[in-house]
């Protein structure tokens, strides 16, 4: 297993807010409403929006599960496998040509402030390490910037 985890992320709002809406799957709907927002588009490069836009209409959300289409990949799912109240939620993936398991954890630094930080352990050959290590690390600062900036309450 390879592992990546994301820089630690402030989120403007109490842990309880923070591990509701990580802990039921379908709360990130909103991700779908966002992606027109001016502040996540700019995180996207221009010839990568329509692409992102295309992933983000496909995503499907339940309670326990989330997936996408993820073009040459093929869907993708995630389902989540344990949960700590208020500390952390445990996905796995389900459908997926590389074994995966992300890790979201929360904890407070205020009654109104939280951190957010992502680990990811990734069943990487040595060859597919070498291609997507770069781009794994990537998008898992970016999975944690976008998650650190959806509203919670």
């Amino acid at each position: 297993m390879t592992r990546y985890e994301s820089s630690i992320k402030q989120v403007p709002y109490p842990v309880q807010d923070v591990y509701a809406k990580l802990s039921d799957l379908s709360n990130l709907q909103v991700i779908k409403e966002r992606i027109n927002d001016p502040l996540i588009r700019q995180q996207i490069p221009a010839d990568k929006i329509g692409q992102v836009e295309s992933v983000v209409e496909k995503m499907e959300f339940t309670s326990d599960s989330v997936s996408c289409d993820v073009g040459m990949i093929g869907t993708v799912s995630l389902e989540i496998v344990e949960r700590e109240d208020n500390k952390c939620v445990k996905y796995q993936s389900v459908s997926s040509p590389v074994g995966f398991t992300l890790w979201a954890q929360v904890l407070p630094t205020s009654e109104s402030v939280s951190k957010l930080k992502l680990t990811l352990d990734a069943d990487l050959n040595f060859f597919m390490k070498q291609m997507v290590d770069k781009h794994i690390k990537n998008g898992i600062e970016k999975m944690a910037d976008m998650l650190a900036m959806i509203p919670y309450n």
